[in-house]
């Protein structure tokens, strides 16, 4: 059955008012000494702000199309391309409704676009949030990742650009009709590949994506040269470009459509003045679109600035439904720092033994710690690859690629992994340390369990981090028998 959808309208003061729509809904012994950096454990630097990258690329940017003769539909990022291929965001946790997409009033362009990548029906989401957005609300939804968000919000934002009057040929910077803001590089690059399937047939339109990590001189003749009415950024990079690039402020101010992408999660990583910033730098007269995971305190405060007081809010999240997380089998071992490492090891080969198709994610607490589990774990001969903050970003998206489409693999990450990219088929995720908090340790073990399919999460904590569970004794972290 397909969980019911909430539609809240705000009134005149921005108090939410909720009316329900029902929808129809073997084993080794290994003793390795743990090196002393393992036992650090603080914040990432992938939950820092992005900083410009001074250093100059020695490789030259690399545009993708859908074909080699159009350079409209690009998605580019610099040395690491985003490309039209299957981006896997509509997976996951998605539900699908009765709706199909044809019985939304959309361009035939579009609908021939989203026909060629392959969805015929809409989700839950899809079907809760695209009646309202392209009538031209200002709508705040609160979806779980994976359900097909992007799409709700990319095909409406097509709309409004295949419905704006054509800028002058001769005007020298033209407008940005769309900008879409992320909170991390993968996810705008995931967003930006979404973008150059359905522009398949609209080739007038193009979607660039602006992330940390890359040349920023570089950017800056991209975005100028090839259309971009459909702009994809990271607050950090966004920042860089308006303060930087010739003429970017005033392209700004053609902005008909401003989205918010995972608003919490923008929050969480110390967003909130850049945001402000942001919608100061776009007219006032404009349609504001803001998808969230969850609704807290901080988000709320965003939307008295961000949205009209007459916005709607569409929760996909029915109360009491069983979350991701809830059907993935749970455990968890307290050890002694300095066996951290050996157990991870002895973990890894047990699982492989036991699924031949296994996929692993393991995430660390640093960077530092991140690197160095994984180039141990490789010199112990397992099929390793790592992400990091530290790594550069054509590094990264190539990694964050092979590991989507791969099996037998095992990708160590940091947090930079643990939220929005979906990575279909995981069969195991371990945490290695304290995670930050409740939500942080589900958005981690959502990566797997997800399309119903079973899943497995490890938390590996050492005694003094042992408080952790009572902070999450809601949930069903059941205590790991010792690997032999």
């Amino acid at each position: 059955m397909s969980p019911a959808v909430q539609t809240v309208a705000a009134d005149n003061n921005g108090v939410f008012k909720s009316h329900k729509k029902n929808k129809k809904n073997k084993k080794k012994n290994v003793n390795v000494n743990t090196p002393s950096s393992l036992g650090k454990r603080k914040a990432d630097d992938d939950f820092t702000k992005e900083k410009p990258n001074k250093k100059k690329s020695k490789k030259k940017s690399q545009l993708t199309t859908d074909s080699d003769n159009d350079d409209n539909k690009v998605v580019a990022v610099e040395n690491g391309v985003a490309d039209g291929g299957s981006s896997g965001i509509i997976g996951g946790d998605s539900y699908l409704s009765d709706s199909r997409f044809d019985q939304c009033s959309v361009s035939p362009l579009s609908l021939k676009g989203i026909k060629d990548a392959g969805y015929e029906k809409m989700t839950i989401v899809q079907e809760a949030t695209l009646p309202v957005i392209l009538k031209g609300k200002d709508v705040l939804a609160k979806a779980k990742t994976g359900t097909g968000k992007t799409v709700a919000f990319l095909l409406p934002s097509i709309e409004a650009v295949v419905k704006s009057p054509p800028s002058d040929r001769n005007q020298l910077r033209k407008p940005i009709l769309v900008l879409i803001i992320c909170p991390t590089r993968e996810l705008a690059c995931q967003a930006a590949a979404e973008a150059a399937k359905l522009l398949k047939y609209h080739p007038t339109i193009g979607a660039q994506a602006v992330i940390g990590g890359t040349n920023l001189s570089v950017e800056q003749k991209r975005i100028q040269k090839n259309p971009c009415q459909i702009l994809v950024a990271t607050p950090g990079r966004l920042r860089d470009h308006i303060n930087s690039t010739d003429g970017f402020p005033s392209r700004l101010m053609g902005v008909k459509t401003l989205v918010l992408d995972e608003a919490d999660h923008l929050l969480d990583m110390g967003f909130r003045k850049d945001i402000d910033k942001i919608i100061a730098a776009v007219p006032k007269q404009r349609q504001t679109l803001m998808f969230s995971a969850t609704i807290p305190d901080g988000v709320h405060q965003v939307c008295k600035i961000a949205l009209k007081k007459d916005f709607e809010f569409i929760n996909t999240v029915q109360e009491g439904s069983e979350e991701t997380h809830a059907k993935v089998r749970q455990m968890h071992l307290i050890a002694p720092l300095d066996k951290h490492f050996s157990l991870l090891y002895v973990i890894l080969k047990e699982h492989i033994a036991d699924d031949v198709d296994y996929k692993v994610l393991v995430f660390c607490t640093t960077a530092m710690v991140t690197r160095l589990v994984a180039d141990l774990l490789g010199r112990l001969n397992l099929n390793v690859r790592e992400i990091h903050s530290r790594k550069p970003q054509s590094y990264r998206t190539r990694v964050s690629d092979e590991f989507r489409k791969s099996k037998r693999l095992i990708l160590v990450t940091s947090d930079v992994s643990a939220r929005g990219v979906d990575y279909p088929d995981v069969s195991l995720v371990v945490q290695v340390g304290l995670p930050a908090d409740k939500q942080q340790y589900i958005h981690r073990l959502g990566r797997t369990g997800r399309k119903g399919k079973e899943g497995q999460g490890i938390l590996l904590l050492a005694p003094w981090e042992e408080f952790f569970l009572d902070s999450a004794k809601d949930l069903p972290i059941g205590k790991a028998p010792v690997p032999s």
